[in-house]
């Protein structure tokens, strides 16, 4: 297992002193894992009504991250996934209960319904008014446990929202408990699961999901959800979520909504943004009009991956309780969406169609250099593999799969590149590497290609192999002055370096000169073992680096090679 945690048995305890140290405007309950807004006393003195919520502890920001004006006045933490005790509940409503009563705001599972409803009874014969709202909003499971009631899951937030609001309003206990109960009674919410959680006190995943599995309707303690599958594709499987939550939340074409789309834990906000497309989408195509949207980890479920959806019909008091400000640290407010993806006013970027320079000589110059590039396309699709390989060992293992990328975009645009004028045909190379190659070697690349097109585009003759030497004299200048790299400090200039310098200082014909270029490519290539990396991901490992030859280099070495393989077998046809 692997937490950060210092003793499983404290990790609520030090989570609690974590959050109110790290917040003046949050005080904690001596000897209970509670938190209470600083200001409790005085809400109690002007006669506001209390919001308390709480439930087991694993599913931060929830619920403490809510405690502040607009939304809770305290949280109640219990054990990890362990409904908190009587006590604990019981304390908290007497220290912020006043006159105007309290709001319990209870998800629906056994242990929290039975710990928090003894806490308000005995609350009540203290002389403090508690209404308690049951929320029970995952629909996952349909009408089939009518006996126990749905689970409460991420839409309670929406409910603690609506509460709060109401209570900063200044309305009495009962209508802070109607808003509240309204709130419940128009929410339907589902989630799926793609991984387990460890809990620490348990120290290995509660339950077994495979690689390959998806698990619909998952409770947030990993409980069973309505069905397991294999995993599909994003939208595939929120459609099944979608489906649930308009059919047995009722919803129906015309009604107003607000989205919350929730994270469990261990999904990035990217996936979120993704589920948050779709929903938007699938809500909008059955009609619901959906005016307020939330998208971020607000009930989680440890480290588990996975989402849920949330949906609540709003109307126009519902509406104006959501937006209202709060200072909850955890609360997003929520965005109003777009009905259509707006699109701004399209930027042209042309500058490859300035670089012209002279045409070749001949038909046959032209198809030479469609053919050259034409090879290293093939190389650079085949070498992915092994360029994966080694960028994995020392890098982040994206340079193959980077550079197949750009291969597939110049065979795409293909037929655009002017061949018949080299250094125009360079500029157009430049430009879709810089569109299409992300990470360090892109803009490398699109600089030292770019270079090269306009050293290239002042030559008189492009048959010249010389201009062509002071073309790719140019790209690996450009280069140096973009990344700040040198010779020697091992990077894909020690590779297109050496390269250089030999296609400029040997004599000969083509062939000659382009395998002089290749073997000194390679042998670069080969030199970068011994080298100590002082630029790119590589310098992170230092010299734990040694023996494994640079990626970058290597992928010059392979790409020269191509150029090479091609030279050599036109003058095999031509001889």
């Amino acid at each position: 297992m692997k937490k950060l945690i210092n003793d499983p048995a404290c990790v609520v305890e030090e989570m609690v002193e974590g959050l109110v140290l790290a917040d003046s405007r949050l005080v904690r309950l001596p000897d209970e894992t509670v938190v209470l807004r600083a200001d409790h006393a005085a809400l109690r003195g002007r006669r506001q009504v209390a919001i308390i919520s709480g439930g087991g502890s694993g599913h931060e920001p929830a619920h403490a991250g809510y405690v502040g004006p607009g939304m809770l006045t305290a949280a109640v933490a219990g054990p990890v996934f362990t409904s908190p005790s009587v006590d604990a509940v019981l304390k908290a409503i007497l220290a912020v209960g006043g006159p105007a009563g309290v709001l319990l705001i209870v998800k629906n599972y056994t242990g929290d319904k039975l710990n928090f409803g003894l806490a308000a009874e005995i609350a009540r014969s203290h002389g403090v008014p508690v209404a308690v709202v049951l929320v029970g909003d995952d629909v996952a499971l349909g009408d089939s446990n009518a006996a126990v009631g749905r689970r409460g899951i991420a839409g309670t937030i929406l409910v603690h929202k609506i509460a709060g609001a109401a209570a900063e309003a200044g309305l009495s206990l009962d209508q802070v408990h109607a808003e509240a109960q309204a709130a419940a009674d128009n929410l339907a919410s589902m989630g799926l699961g793609l991984s387990a959680c460890i809990v620490p006190a348990a120290g290995h995943p509660g339950f077994e999901l495979g690689d390959d599995e998806v698990e619909f309707g998952l409770g947030i303690h990993g409980e069973s959800g309505v069905r397991r599958a294999k995993i599909g594709t994003a939208d595939a499987m929120l459609e099944d979520l979608v489906e649930r939550i308009l059919r047995y939340g009722g919803f129906v074409a015309g009604d107003e909504v607000a989205l919350m789309v929730n994270g469990l834990g261990g999904t990035p906000a990217l996936e979120l943004a993704i589920a948050t497309r779709f929903a938007l989408q699938r809500l909008t195509g059955a009609g619901l009009v959906v005016r307020a949207v939330q998208a971020g980890t607000f009930l989680s479920a440890l480290e588990m991956a996975g989402c849920s959806l949330s949906v609540m019909r709003l109307d126009a008091l519902r509406a104006q309780r959501l937006l209202a400000p709060t200072q909850a640290p955890a609360w997003n407010a929520p965005t109003i969406p777009a009905t259509q993806i707006a699109l701004a006013d399209p930027v042209t970027l042309a500058e490859e169609d300035a670089v012209t320079g002279p045409a070749w000589a001949n038909a046959a110059q032209a198809a030479g250099l469609a053919a050259a590039i034409r090879a290293v396309i093939a190389l650079l699709r085949e070498a992915e593999p092994e360029l994966t390989r080694l960028d994995s060992a020392v890098g982040d293992g994206d340079l193959g799969i980077s550079l197949a990328r750009g291969a597939d975009s110049l065979d795409a645009a293909f037929a655009t590149l002017d061949c018949a004028h080299p250094a125009r045909a360079l500029a157009q190379v430049s430009a879709l590497l810089r569109r299409s190659l992300g990470g360090t070697s892109g803009p490398l690349y699109a600089m030292a290609v770019l270079r090269a097109a306009r050293a290239l585009e002042q030559e008189a003759d492009p048959a010249d192999p010389a201009a062509w030497a002071r073309a790719l004299d140019a790209g690996c200048q450009g280069m140096m002055a973009l990344g700040g790299a040198a010779l020697g400090d091992r990077t894909m200039l020690d590779a297109l370096v050496p390269a250089t310098a030999a296609l400029a200082q040997s004599d000969g014909i083509w062939t000659q000169r382009v395998a002089a270029m290749h073997a000194a490519a390679q042998a670069g290539a080969d030199a970068t073992r011994a080298m100590i990396p002082r630029k790119g991901r590589s310098s992170y490992i230092g010299d734990r680096a040694a023996g494994h030859p640079d990626p970058g280099a290597v992928g010059v070495a392979l790409w020269m090679g191509a150029i090479n393989d091609w030279a050599q077998a036109q003058a095999s046809r031509k001889g």
